[in-house]
């Protein structure tokens, strides 16, 4: 849904649906804390003209745009048709459409000596019609208006996406009574200390500790883990994650404003307000420009006839001449002329590109922080190496433990169970799940055990030299799954989440366009230190959640300047906001939040898009600046002319739709900038 400016700059409160589920909130911070994951953000409202109450209604949607850059070109039709009424009335058309409210919000700001970006429109606007060039005032007004629509509509999802993260942890939870019954309560009304229960495949609603039952819970929303973890009593549990298998009771420790899912949302609230907008040059110049201009077309008009001779009317023509010449169409042209090309040639790459802003700030990045599990590697566990162990045949070994793996549901099960030759074997009796530590079964009569080192170890069928075995798999970031009988471990099986296929080479690439990648991952340290040894990483951080990932992003800035991030889970989207820009994986397994978070979005999830990126940025950088140089060059040789009284309406027309034309050319360029590529890889 499109919401109109004036909607979104004045919904300073929640959803209605958001309200029923956490009105009872205890704590003022709480409610204001979720508040504004549905008010806009200072970011948001920067780049439009919300200044107080004026200019709400400044942009459009897009149906309207469209429609006034339909007229605006009937009204050029009609311009070299010689229909000047009919293109006069069509050009006036669009700009009622597109433009109005931008054309009165710069005639405020005329009025209040407040000469921005609208001013200077409002003049581009009313010098254009003074020489009959309506065309031109209805086209640079819609093609404006447009630009400024496309970054509206990324806060937009923005927004959505933060509350969309809120529905992560359920509205109730089941709650045990001193006679042993259940009774479901909102959040809200659960107290601190409470006893919870966790039913298999549910969803944990608050933070707390486990204190009875076993089981694996997938909390990568939360953490990033790349396995299931393994729940047992003292084991901490949070929001949002879920419950695999057993039954769990759990004792709340955090109101629903202090759980970590809640803190995820907060982080990325301030990071979102805290990172300013970048300006663009337009707006920076026009404080600067606009002022000149003007004090310079009075002063013509006032002082040309006592001083230099003219008539009032010559000083006047001469005045407005330099007004028009003046006129910024084929600077406000130029820019998203040159940006959309730009992100027309990401577009062809898989690189979607969020607007202008990220475009430019990738230039200048000097660091890349990556998470390692869907990032750097491809999210998807897999059998990267087993052995038998103990005497027994190799082909026994793997038929029995791909009969135990095929019936279980844990992602390390499967992974083994896929990775190992298909059996035909149906012999399996007495199956039964041990959660959190794996299964056992009778198979041709004799007993088999398919798990972790802790049940080997319970089972007393662990020995120094497999404990070393153990220790060096680990050390390579790999899950090890032990098979034994009643009398020692026979075969070993080591899962792993393998390194994408075009890591290696993005690496390469971007340290030599001098930007240093880090990992920093929700893994445990060993295995984010292998991963990043694989990719050719030296500096690798594991252990992180998401509050310490956007310190250790903030210390990269402060060390080492502008750092991007990399990353594709609701845990990375703090770091992703914080950034100088977000790179979001795009592929199925990625979340709408990391996404949406994101500056740039790789839609193959291929890591080597990243160093295109940059190359693109500065490319396009080097072409803005060419035509900005260009387009106040050409205008200041007419403004000598005009200052010399030598200037006619013509030239006018000459220095603004001919430079306008230049930069329009110049920027398309951009499109051939990255040359369409077979389609990547996907891992």
């Amino acid at each position: 849904m499109n919401h109109s400016p004036t909607q979104r700059c004045l919904d300073q409160g929640p959803a209605r649906a958001h309200e029923q589920a956490h009105e009872h909130a205890p704590g003022h911070e709480h409610k204001h804390a979720h508040d504004h994951a549905h008010a806009p953000s200072p970011a948001a409202c920067s780049s439009c003209t919300c200044e107080g109450q004026e200019g709400h209604d400044v942009l459009p949607g897009w149906p309207r745009i469209a429609a006034a850059l339909a007229l605006a070109s009937g009204a050029e039709a009609a311009h070299w048709l010689r229909h000047d009424m009919a293109g006069m009335a069509l050009a006036v058309l669009a700009i009622a459409l597109a433009g109005l409210g931008v054309y009165r919000s710069g005639l405020k700001d005329l009025a209040r000596l407040r000469l921005g970006i609208n001013a200077l429109m409002a003049v581009a606007v009313t010098g254009a019609f003074l020489i009959g060039q309506w065309p031109e005032a209805a086209m640079v007004m819609a093609l404006y208006v447009a630009a400024e629509r496309i970054e509206h509509g990324a806060m937009e999802r923005a927004r959505h996406a933060i509350r969309d993260l809120l529905r992560l942890a359920p509205a109730s939870a089941d709650v045990l009574q001193p006679d042993g019954s259940l009774q479901r309560l909102p959040v809200e009304q659960v107290p601190l200390g409470a006893l919870l229960r966790i039913a298999p495949g549910a969803h944990v609603p608050l933070d707390g500790t486990v204190t009875q039952g076993a089981s694996a819970v997938n909390q990568a929303p939360i953490t990033g883990e790349s396995q299931l973890a393994d729940k047992a009593p003292g084991d901490a549990l949070y929001a949002g994650s879920v419950n695999q298998h057993g039954e769990l009771l759990m004792r709340v420790s955090a109101a629903p404003a202090g759980s970590l899912l809640a803190r995820i949302v907060h982080a990325v609230e301030q990071a979102q307000a805290g990172k300013a907008p970048v300006q663009r040059f337009v707006d920076r110049f026009a404080a600067i420009y606009t002022p000149i201009v003007f004090v310079l077309a009075v002063l013509l008009a006032l002082l040309a006839p006592p001083l230099m001779g003219w008539s009032w009317s010559q000083a006047a023509y001469q005045a407005l001449a330099l007004l028009v010449i003046a006129c910024p169409c084929a600077l406000v042209i130029s820019t998203p002329v040159t940006v959309v090309s730009a992100l027309t040639a990401a577009a062809r790459r898989g690189i979607l590109i969020k607007g202008g802003s990220a475009l430019e700030a990738a230039r200048g990045l000097r660091v890349l922080a990556l998470d390692k599990t869907g990032t750097l590697t491809t999210g998807h566990p897999a059998l990267v190496h087993w052995q038998a162990l103990g005497g027994i045949d190799a082909s026994r070994a793997a038929a029995i433990a791909g009969q135990l793996a095929s019936r279980s549901e844990h992602p390390v099960a499967r992974a083994i169970a896929s990775g190992l030759p298909a059996t035909a074997g149906n012999g399996v009796r007495n199956l039964q799940a041990l959660p959190g530590r794996g299964v056992q079964a009778d198979i041709a009569g004799q007993r088999w055990l398919l798990g972790s080192q802790r049940l080997m170890h319970e089972q007393g069928l662990s020995d120094a030299a497999l404990q070393a075995t153990l220790a060096r798999h680990e050390q390579q970031g790999r899950s090890v799954t032990l098979l034994a009988d009643g009398q020692a471990v026979r075969a070993l099986f080591a899962v792993a989440d393998p390194l994408r296929t075009h890591a290696r080479q993005a690496m390469e690439q971007l340290r030599a366009l001098g930007v240093q990648p880090v990992v920093i991952s929700g893994d445990n340290p060993a295995t984010a230190q292998a991963i990043a040894a694989e990719a050719g990483i030296q500096d690798a951080r594991g252990g992180l959640l998401p509050q310490d990932k956007l310190d250790a992003l903030a210390e990269l800035q402060r060390s080492r300047g502008p750092t991007a991030m990399a990353g594709d889970g609701i845990n990375d989207a703090p770091a992703l906001a914080r950034a100088d820009v977000g790179f979001a994986m795009g592929g199925a397994h990625s979340t709408a939040m990391a996404m949406e978070t994101a500056g740039v979005v790789l839609l193959h999830d291929d890591l080597r898009r990243i160093p295109d990126t940059i190359r693109l940025s500065q490319r396009a950088h080097r072409v803005l600046w060419q035509n900005i140089t260009l387009a106040l060059g050409v205008k200041a040789v007419f403004f000598m002319l005009a200052l010399l009284g030598m200037a006619t309406m013509w030239m006018a027309v000459l220095a603004d739709m001919g430079v306008s034309l230049l930069v329009v050319a110049n920027g398309l360029r951009l499109r051939r900038a990255l040359p369409h590529a077979p389609e990547p890889q996907t891992s």
